[in-house]
């Protein structure tokens, strides 16, 4: 299926590209958040009407991104989880955990915009994450757990 992209996604394409995409990927992903639309002729010439104001909002939606980014860079959160005597988990810390604790800082970050390299945190000590707070816009921060014992 052909569609038009209304933002830009990761190894797709950006805004106004017309791409071949799989059907369900199209009718279950792309096209229900509002990402794309059908590349039929009148959706075509709808979007070249609209086009200065997507990208308008693309570019104001980047830069508020980017002055998160800015605010956020370098943040070190501080998580205390139990812990076994040699320093294991009992359980780990997820990005669940992480967006929660930026949130308690005053940071509006969802739960989908903390990536773990390395999986779930299992181990006390400082781990490296990463916020993607827009396609363009990764920041890094510390998170550091300290063990509490039962």
């Amino acid at each position: 299926m052909q569609v038009i992209l209304l933002d830009k996604v990761v190894n797709l394409g950006s805004l106004g590209e017309i791409v071949k995409v799989k059907d369900g990927y199209a009718r279950n992903f792309l096209i229900p958040t509002g990402r794309a639309r059908r590349a039929t002729e009148a959706n075509k010439a709808e979007f070249e009407a609209k086009r200065a104001e997507l990208e308008k909002a693309a570019a104001a939606k980047l830069a508020e991104a980017q002055a998160q980014g800015e605010k956020l860079a370098g943040t070190s959160l501080k998580l205390t989880q139990k812990a076994g005597v040699d320093g294991r988990l009992f359980g780990s810390v997820t990005n669940h955990d992480i967006a929660e604790e930026l949130e308690k800082q005053g940071y509006k970050v969802h739960k989908s915009q903390v990536r773990m390299p390395s999986g779930p945190i299992k181990m006390v000590g400082e781990s490296t994450v990463q916020v993607a707070l827009h396609t363009d816009v990764v920041v890094e921060i510390i998170a550091t757990v300290y063990g509490e014992t039962a």
